[in-house]
């Protein structure tokens, strides 16, 4: 029997949504990966009741809560938030914690469930789903979009591993929360609805150059696409974040790492974690260096390979 389970997940970096109209019956729609070197580690043993202690306990005991009723599990557990990825950067801490909650308490009763099984019982990827496929696998990962008229988790498109030399530097600089929760729902309410023509490039980029850019090793191809992606929702976004990208330490870092040499950049979600992929060991971390430099101790940067795998978890 299986008295303790221990997971662990990446964190989630977004690379663009597809479409904001919803035309064809879906939408949002996205593209991302998960981010080297930035996890949530949980550990849940079985006990009495649910409690949990570590950083955002309080958001793992009400994940847990979630889980337990949807599922009609009566058994408590004692949860234990090791690290956990930072809250409202853009890095889908929220969802990784969520999912990370709920796979340690299914593996602990026995429950089968797919990813998206987990995010439904938690409440999870209301909007986009990106952040549950990468917590189901690694690589590049395209989901579809929500259908208009249902409430469930938006199909996998696609999943292609990323070539093992290229890097990717994810910084967090010490700046403005990015949105979220109501504040969030209300800002996508107010969003002005983006040209046909620009949703249509979206969706171009993504197939015709991104992900053939990723088959194909072509590190110059994806990130020009990459790049471009973003300053398409950017626009989309700029009248509820002040501007391309969010203004300050956010916006500076993806021109200056572009000046660097990075193939790709862009903000991940509202931020203010910036993102830059490169091709190489040693440009990456010269990349990294360029860029706590310019972070002077206000905030982190990390570097390393996408992540081949999702979630890890250990039994026992």
């Amino acid at each position: 029997m299986t008295d303790h389970v221990i997971v662990e997940s990446a964190a989630r970096l977004h690379f663009g949504l597809l479409d904001l109209r919803g035309a064809l019956g879906r939408t949002f729609g996205g593209v991302g990966t998960s981010s080297p070197g930035i996890t949530t580690r949980l550990s849940v043993a079985r006990s009495e009741k649910l409690h949990a202690t570590g950083p955002d306990a309080d958001r793992a005991v009400e994940f847990a809560r979630r889980f337990v009723s949807y599922h009609r599990v009566t058994a408590g557990a004692e949860i234990h938030v090791e690290h956990a990825i930072p809250s409202h950067a853009g890095l889908g801490s929220g969802t990784q914690l969520a999912l990370g909650v709920a796979r340690a308490l299914a593996e602990l009763f026995g429950i089968q469930a797919t990813a998206p099984e987990l995010a439904r019982a938690v409440g999870r990827a209301r909007r986009s789903s990106v952040g549950t496929w990468t917590f189901a696998g690694g690589g590049l990962v395209v989901e579809g979009g929500r259908r208009l008229d249902e409430d469930r988790v938006a199909p996998l498109l696609a999943r292609l591993p990323f070539p093992e030399t290229w890097r990717c530097v994810v910084a967090i600089p010490d700046a403005r929360p990015g949105v979220s929760g109501s504040a969030e729902s209300a800002a996508f309410a107010s969003l002005p609805v983006p040209p046909q023509h620009e949703v249509e490039r979206a969706s171009h980029l993504v197939l015709m150059a991104m992900l053939p850019a990723v088959a194909e090793g072509d590190v110059v191809s994806f990130g020009r696409a990459l790049s471009e992606l973003q300053r398409i929702n950017g626009g989309w976004f700029a009248s509820a974040q002040g501007g391309t990208f969010a203004p300050g330490p956010t916006a500076a870092l993806v021109e200056r790492m572009t000046e660097w040499g990075a193939a790709g950049v862009g903000q991940s979600s509202w931020g203010p974690a910036v993102y830059g992929v490169v091709e190489g060991d040693e440009t990456g971390h010269d990349l990294a260096s360029r860029v706590r430099g310019a972070l002077d101790g206000a905030g982190t940067a990390c570097v390393g390979a996408f992540p081949a795998t999702g979630a890890v978890v250990s039994r026992r």
